[in-house]
């Protein structure tokens, strides 16, 4: 096995690839990437058992093999070359020689017959959509991920799959956050898969704002997302998630309309003397007026008055700063719309002109 490529060239797949590697891992080839030269490419794979990237590129000198290589020493010798230069890698024995220039690396190496590849997934549905829309998608709910929660299934995002409508879900018991977009096909079954924590992430590092389509294969226990030159698959948390849609507040009729980056401010400003275990903060509705309250043990406050559009009186509701400032962050457009029933309700909020990016969050005893 032996070929020749451009550092930079070399560079962008071993980037995508590396951060599915596990620093610490049970199994010593799971430290190491996949590399195969076959024709005019050579693709490498990184994984964890969970989540697996293989990503290709076209290279010079080829002579077809496939062998496993230290993923963080290649990465980190390639990233150390100067810019520019000619990195010839070439297998001997149970050996690998990385040499650019006067520089030449000798590593060891581990038989590609002991790396573990996802073959076949079953497939049973196949969405094709703009990169930058799945992406938007993600970024606007996967903040609200439970983190090493012993509800396993509330650790992944969860991508619902009906009708037209593809939405992503996720929630952490005390905040929920949804977003939806329009496919050009319709599907044929409704499908509700939960890709892991570590699956959202790798994929959102692997997105960028491009005008590509990425194509998503959702198989009985695996994802399988194409981009370009790189395909991506995770395993799927086998759970049931919640039935998020019942937690959606029905009959919130009380409504205040603010804008969204002077709340977001007010916010932030309250925060400071908010309760440092419990950050809650308490939003007091009156006719045309949003009041904010934080206090703190050392018996401080601050008080936020701010101008909104709403009819409704002597309505006082506590939550977290920190739920409501993250939903806020997620939200577009100029204004939101805070929906509430009463004092002891959670809260859905929106952008005044979409219903396609949806918050709640639940409430908190001050």
């Amino acid at each position: 096995m032996r070929f020749s490529i451009q550092r930079e060239v070399l560079l962008k797949p071993l980037q995508q690839v590396v951060g599915v590697v596990e620093r610490r891992q049970t199994l010593p080839v799971l430290a190491n990437l996949l590399v195969n030269v076959s024709a005019d490419r050579v693709s490498f794979t990184g994984t964890d058992l969970e989540v697996e990237m293989v990503a290709s590129t076209e290279a010079q000198d080829l002579e077809s093999g496939e062998i496993t290589i230290p993923a963080r020493k290649l990465f980190d010798i390639c990233r150390a070359l100067p810019d520019g230069c000619k990195v010839d890698i070439k297998q001997s024995g149970d050996r690998v020689t990385v040499s650019a220039g006067r520089s030449k690396f000798t590593l060891a190496t581990l038989p590609a017959s002991e790396f573990p590849v996802i073959e076949n997934i079953e497939l049973v549905e196949r969405v094709t959509l703009p990169e930058a829309t799945l992406k938007e998608l993600m970024d606007r709910t996967s903040f609200a991920m439970a983190q090493q929660d012993v509800r396993y299934y509330l650790n992944g995002l969860l991508l619902d799959l009906r009708d037209k409508v593809l939405r992503c879900v996720a929630t952490d018991g005390h905040r929920l956050a949804l977003a939806e977009t329009t496919l050009d096909e319709s599907v044929t079954t409704r499908r509700q898969i939960i890709i892991p924590r570590k699956g959202v992430l790798e994929l959102q590092g692997l997105f960028e704002t491009g005008d590509g389509t990425v194509e998503l294969e959702f198989g009985r226990n695996h994802l399988r997302v194409h981009r370009g030159g790189v395909t991506f698959t995770s395993k799927l948390i086998d759970g049931r998630f919640p039935d998020y849609e019942a937690v959606i507040p029905i009959g919130a009729d009380k409504e205040v309309r603010v804008g969204r980056e002077e709340l977001r401010s007010a916010l932030q400003r309250a925060a400071i003397l908010s309760n440092e275990k419990y950050r809650g903060v308490k939003l007091e509705v009156n006719p045309n007026r949003l009041r904010i309250v934080a206090h703190n043990p050392e018996q401080e406050e601050a008080v936020e008055d701010l101008e909104a559009r709403t009819g409704v009186s002597d309505l006082s509701v506590g939550f977290n700063v920190n739920y409501l400032q993250d939903a806020l962050s997620a939200l577009r457009g100029d204004e939101v719309l805070i929906c509430l029933r009463d004092g002891n309700s959670s809260c859905l909020m929106r952008a005044t002109d979409s219903d396609q990016s949806r918050h709640v969050v639940m409430p908190l005893r001050l």
